[in-house]
C-alpha cells in the first residue's frame, strides 16, 4: 500500500488592511467576492486519490472562511454524486416519448399515453397490396427526428409478425434519438420442448431476430418484455439490443391489498417452475406450491407443501392456455378446505377460446368456480373476449409500461 503523501510545512497569512466589494459581485450571488490587499487561495486534496478538489478562500479574521464546492464533473464524481445528479436534472424536465402502436395494442396505447402527458400517440397507416403483402406509411417520419420514439408490438399469431417487423426495423432509421420497443408478451417457446434432436427452438429465432434491429442516434433497442416464460430465454438475445424484463405481479399484490380478506390471503404456485418464478416476489404471503405427478398415463396435481384450509388462496402463474393444469391444482385446493381460490396469469392465451372452462363461484363455491381471474392486457385478442364475463378482471400493464418508457 502506498504511503500517504507528506502535509503541507505551515506559512503565515498576512493580515489585510482593507476589505471592499468588487465592481463584478452581484446581489444575486450566495456570497459576493471580495478584493483583498492580501489573500490565499488554497487547493484542498484528499489522501485517498479520488481526485475531488475544494477551493478555499481564506480572509483575515474576522472575516469568515466560504468553501465552495464545484459540481463534480463525469470524470470526477463518486457513482453517488452520479446517481444524485441524474436524479435531480431528471426531475427538471420529463423525456418525451412518441408512441407507436399496431392495431391490436390501440386500447393499450391509448391507457398508455393517459398515464403521462410526456407521451404521445403517433398512428401508422397499415395497408396491403393486391397480392396481399403490407403497403405500410409512417406519417409524418421527418416529425419524429431527433425523437424518443417506441413501439408497443403484439405478436399475438405469425401472420402479423413480419408487418410489425417492417415497422420496428424502419422506425430507428429515421435518425429518432432512441427506440424501444414494447412487447408484453413473448409468444414463442410457450409450448417447446426441446427434447429430441430436430427440434426447433423458435424463440431462438424470434429472438435473434429482434437482436438485429437497426441502432438509433441513442444506441440499441430498448426491449421491454413482461414474465418471460422460459427464464433462459432471456439469453437468447444478442448483445445489439437491451432487453428488459418487467413482470406483472406488482399489479397483483396491488389488487389483493384491495380485497376485504387481504389478511386471509394465501398463494398456490401450480408448480415447482411457478414457485421458482414468483415467489420471491410474493414471499410474504403464506405459500402453497403443488405437484404434477405422473400415474399410469395420466399427470396427477398433489398437493407438495402448504395448508389451504379456511383460506382464499390465489393460483399463479405465468400464463395459461388450455387451463387443465388450474382446473386441477382448483379442484385439489377445494378438497383441501379452501374457503375461496382465485387465480392471476400474466398472459391469458386461451386458444380456442378454452377460457369458457372457468366458470364464476357465485359467492363461496370454491369448488364449483373462482373468485377471481386475474390476467393482464398482454393478450388484446382475450380481453376482448373475457371483458365483463365474471370470473375475469383485467388488470392494465399501461402503467407499469408507462413508467419503463420514462428511463
Amino acid at each position: 500500500m502506498a504511503a500517504a503523501p507528506p502535509l503541507p510545512t505551515p506559512f503565515r497569512i498576512p493580515r489585510a488592511k482593507s476589505l471592499k466589494p468588487s465592481s463584478s459581485s452581484s446581489l444575486h450571488e450566495p456570497f459576493p467576492s471580495y478584493k483583498l490587499g492580501c489573500s490565499c487561495r488554497c487547493e484542498v486534496k484528499s489522501f485517498d486519490h479520488s481526485r475531488n478538489w475544494t477551493t478555499v478562500d481564506r480572509f483575515p479574521a474576522p472575516d469568515p472562511i466560504h468553501i465552495f464546492h464545484s459540481p463534480p464533473s463525469p470524470l470526477t464524481a463518486s457513482p453517488m454524486q452520479m446517481v444524485a445528479s441524474a436524479r435531480e436534472s431528471s426531475g427538471k424536465g420529463s423525456k418525451k416519448v412518441c408512441l407507436f402502436y399496431c392495431a391490436e395494442t390501440k386500447p393499450l396505447a391509448e391507457g398508455v399515453a393517459a398515464q403521462s402527458d410526456a407521451i404521445e400517440l403517433r398512428s401508422i397507416n397499415w395497408r396491403t397490396f393486391a397480392d396481399g403483402f403490407p403497403n405500410l406509411f409512417i406519417p409524418n417520419a421527418h416529425g419524429i427526428r431527433g425523437q424518443h420514439v417506441a413501439f408497443l408490438a403484439s405478436f399475438s399469431s405469425p401472420g402479423v409478425i413480419f408487418e410489425q417487423l417492417s415497422i420496428i426495423y424502419a422506425l430507428p432509421k429515421l435518425f429518432v434519438s432512441s427506440f424501444t420497443l414494447v412487447l408484453p408478451f413473448f409468444p414463442t417457446g410457450t409450448s417447446e420442448r426441446m427434447e429430441d434432436e430436430g427440434d426447433v427452438a423458435t424463440a431462438f429465432t424470434l429472438a435473434r431476430i429482434l437482436s438485429n434491429v437497426p441502432i438509433s442516434r441513442g444506441g440499441p433497442t430498448n426491449l421491454v418484455i413482461f414474465d418471460i416464460h422460459a427464464l433462459p430465454e432471456r439469453f437468447y438475445f444478442g448483445d445489439n439490443i437491451l432487453p428488459c424484463f418487467e413482470s406483472g405481479i406488482p399489479l397483483l399484490k396491488n389488487r389483493l391489498q384491495q380485497l376485504p380478506d387481504s389478511d386471509n390471503i394465501s398463494i398456490a404456485f401450480p408448480d415447482d417452475g411457478s414457485w421458482k418464478r414468483f415467489h420471491k416476489q410474493l414471499q410474504h404471503f403464506p405459500t402453497i406450491v403443488c405437484a404434477k405427478v405422473r400415474e399410469g398415463d395420466q399427470r396427477i396435481v398433489r398437493l407438495k407443501e402448504g395448508d389451504p384450509k379456511g383460506r382464499h388462496v390465489v393460483i399463479v402463474d405465468d400464463l395459461v392456455q388450455s387451463g387443465g393444469t388450474l382446473v386441477e391444482c382448483q379442484k385439489l385446493l377445494a378438497a383441501h378446505g379452501a374457503k375461496k381460490i382465485s387465480a392471476y396469469v400474466t398472459h391469458g392465451i386461451f386458444p380456442n377460446s378454452s377460457w369458457e372452462r372457468f366458470d364464476h363461484d357465485n359467492g363461496g363455491n370454491p369448488e364449483n368456480g373462482l373468485t377471481y381471474f386475474w390476467i393482464t392486457d398482454s393478450c388484446p385478442q382475450t380481453v376482448n373476449e373475457v371483458l365483463n364475463r365474471p370470473p375475469f378482471e383485467v388488470l392494465s400493464l399501461a402503467g407499469s409500461i408507462a413508467a419503463s418508457l420514462a428511463i
